[in-house]
């Protein structure tokens, strides 16, 4: 029976920026290990995917770097095009946004809904820049989430709480263009009521699919119907000059919102691929539609594009929205603005062959329920201790052997034993696992039962000792080094989804074709006599010098946002002090004549315990040595001031300082940038000089 026309979606990337680590783990693996999968087992199915040209950020990036928004989005939708194939994305077609075919695609679905009567025209109160004289679009306005209190919230949503936002939603909003605070102005926009799409969402979601989403996903979107905040509703017109322009009268200035024009790009990039056939994906009754995405887009693909589609009423809408969390870097937040990331691009440069070690890691550290971290030594480990040592041990040793012992041909299987029929059984329950747990998008448990499958032959291997049993039962040796090819052929189908460069790397070696999910017979797929290809490594050893440059990139990186940090700290302190501070009120020569200054040399200093900015200093004044307490530490090491002429007001009245007593006072000024300096004579004095 044939399968059902079954389209799968990855997210479609900004192009503002190359793709990390984030961006797989969150949906282009997954996405492509479960269309591999399914190409596997003669499914019907297409994957199509494109960079997503229209939006704020690629207008603000453009403003960033200079240059014109087209620009940017020409430069990196063929970067990210580009890294995709280069890592093994296996998209039926990579589109983009700023198409011909799909300005067109989008403008005749938004008028397709206005002519339906599906939008309601509202003039509403909108934030406008007086200085950059503009209308400003959700992710033109920064401000504080009312929800978490963090303060670089946007204006339609915050990315550390996931809450969803209008801009009147945030505390002390800011132009993002020119940091003013907006005023608001009147404007005109045609908005979905979201609302009227209720008891359909609730039917669809939370009694449709109570079962089959994941429990991310569907609390996610329970969370949004039961309170009916975000049902309200929505704007998808925006004030802007880059996009899809509004195909009505009266919208001089306006553009579709991106979130109502990016999901079309779906359509428009299946309508590429298949300009006679596109339908059968998107308007068959019997067609199955899923998305994978990362967990700040849900609400967009599971409420809001399928109430889109459902105010159509040509399309179908998802069958599955399988979302996984974020991935975190060596314990921290990815961030593209901090450039606290593993760049692909990057990546196959510095481990070029090693594509599939990569896509091992991402998978076995996937953040399917919550998020995960990725981490350089980690993924040493997970390539030296289990690819290297487990699954290259295990297809190295069984091609070896049989090159040496059967001239690289499958020898005859005799009896089997019972541990012999016992793998082999094994093999055909491990097949059947894996499917049952791709289906069910756990492909973390996929992944291992792979592996176990490979950890067996090992097993199986050791317990047989082939290199031993040569010496004594040729035909033994052959049962079970037929056995051994058996599992190595059988993994060239169920590592496909997983590990695509390798699995052509195996089959090679093998010398076979594709075998098929399902089609393959586990412990029959080679034939006796079947000639062999060369043995080679599947992997090899990463080295400890090659992670140590990665953490050492990452540490520059670190390394060079404090030094921002500081520099911009110290130009703030610099423009603190540029205001100079008024005199004082006069005071009398004889006042001045009671103050003790003199220049002295600092013998020893120490950090006062549990403080930060204090120093015990032993000072040679010239008439004694005294202890003084000042609060230079932040400014200065310990190690680096003895030996330090300094001016002193001696005979300042003694008090306790964190337990110390502390017998007179550093004079000190600041330069520039708001450093502490030492107030010392122009060249070397005795100690005990006096300042008069």
């Amino acid at each position: 029976m044939a399968s059902k026309p079954t389209l799968v979606t990855a997210a479609l990337p900004y192009a503002n920026g190359p793709v990390h680590i984030g961006h797989l783990a969150g949906c282009y693996i997954p996405a492509d290990v479960y269309v591999r999968y399914l190409r596997l087992k003669g499914d019907d199915v297409k994957f199509v995917c494109g960079s997503d040209e229209h939006g704020v950020p690629i207008t603000l990036k453009a403003k960033a770097e200079g240059i014109t928004p087209q620009q940017v989005v020409d430069k990196y939708h063929l970067m990210m095009k580009k890294s995709f194939e280069d890592f093994g994305i296996s998209f039926d077609i990579y589109s983009r946004t700023s198409n011909k075919i799909h300005h067109e695609t989008a403008s005749e679905f938004f008028k397709t809904l206005y002519e339906k009567g599906k939008f309601t025209e509202q003039v509403t109160q909108q934030y406008y820049d007086e200085e950059a004289k503009q209308f400003l679009a959700d992710r033109y306005i920064e401000g504080t989430c009312p929800n978490c209190g963090n303060e670089k919230a946007y204006g339609d949503q915050c990315e550390n709480c996931g809450s969803s936002l209008s801009p009147s939603d945030l505390i002390n909003p800011k132009s993002k263009l020119s940091g003013n605070s907006p005023v608001l102005r009147e404007t005109k926009h045609w908005f979905l009521p979201l609302n009227d799409y209720a008891p359909w969402l609730r039917e669809y979601i939370l009694e449709g699919h109570k079962h089959d989403w994941k429990p991310n996903v569907y609390g996610q979107c329970k969370s949004w119907l039961d309170t009916g905040d975000g049902l309200q509703p929505r704007a998808m017109t925006r004030d802007l000059d880059w996009g899809v322009k509004v195909p009505i009268e009266g919208s001089t200035g306006k553009v579709l919102y991106v979130w109502f024009d990016a999901p079309i790009g779906y359509i428009s990039a299946t309508k590429e691929l298949l300009p006679d056939s596109w339908e059968n994906y998107w308007k068959n009754p019997e067609a199955r539609l899923i998305h994978f995405i990362g967990k700040d887009n849900i609400v967009f693909h599971c409420i809001i594009f399928p109430a889109i589609l459902k105010a159509h009423g040509d399309y179908i809408v998802p069958e599955n929205v399988p979302a996984n969390e974020f991935l975190n870097l060596e314990g921290d937040k990815i961030s593209t603005s901090r450039n606290w990331a593993v760049w692909l691009h990057e990546y196959l440069n510095d481990f070029p062959g090693k594509q599939d070690v990569l896509r091992y890691t991402l998978i076995a550290t996937a953040p399917e329920t919550k998020d995960n971290d990725f981490t350089w030594k980690d993924f040493q480990a997970r390539n030296n201790n289990e690819l290297v040592a487990i699954l290259g041990n295990f297809i190295n040793r069984t091609l070896v052997l049989t090159g040496n012992y059967f001239e690289g041909k499958v020898p005859a299987a005799n009896d089997l034993s019972a541990a012999d029929t016992e793998l082999i059984e094994f093999l055909k329950s491990s097949q059947k696992q894996i499917c049952d747990s791709i289906e069910k998008y756990r492909l973390r448990e996929a992944l291992a039962i792979m592996m176990d499958v490979a950890r067996a032959g090992n097993k199986y291997l050791a317990d047989n000792e082939p290199w031993k049993l040569i010496k004594t039962d040729e035909n033994r040796t052959a049962t079970v080094l037929k056995i051994a090819l058996e599992v190595a052929a059988h993994l060239t189908v169920i590592m496909e989804p997983f590990l695509p460069h390798t699995t052509t790397k195996l089959r090679k070696m093998l010398n076979i074709e594709t075998l098929g999910w399902g089609k393959s017979v586990a412990g029959s797929n080679l034939k006796t006599g079947h000639q062999l290809g060369q043995a080679e490594l599947l992997f090899d050893k990463i080295e400890d010098e090659a992670i140590t440059a990665q953490m050492n990139r990452l540490e520059n990186i670190k390394n060079e946002k404090k030094v921002e940090a500081q520099n911009s700290e110290s130009a703030e302190k610099a423009e603190q002090a540029s205001t100079i501070a008024p005199q004082k009120a006069p005071t009398s020569f004889d006042d001045f004549t009671k103050m003790d200054i003199r220049v002295g040399t600092i013998l020893e200093a120490e950090r006062v315990p549990k403080t930060d900015k204090l120093l015990k200093l032993l000072i040679d004044t010239g008439i004694d040595r005294r202890t003084v307490v000042s609060g230079i530490a932040a400014d200065f090491k310990p190690e680096d001031i003895i030996g330090q002429q300094v001016t002193i007001l001696a005979n300042l009245e003694p008090r306790k300082i964190k337990g110390i007593e502390s017998q007179g006072m550093i004079l000190m000024t600041e330069d520039k940038d708001g450093k502490l300096v030492f107030v010392t004579p122009s060249r070397p004095v005795d100690n005990g000089g006096t300042v008069r």
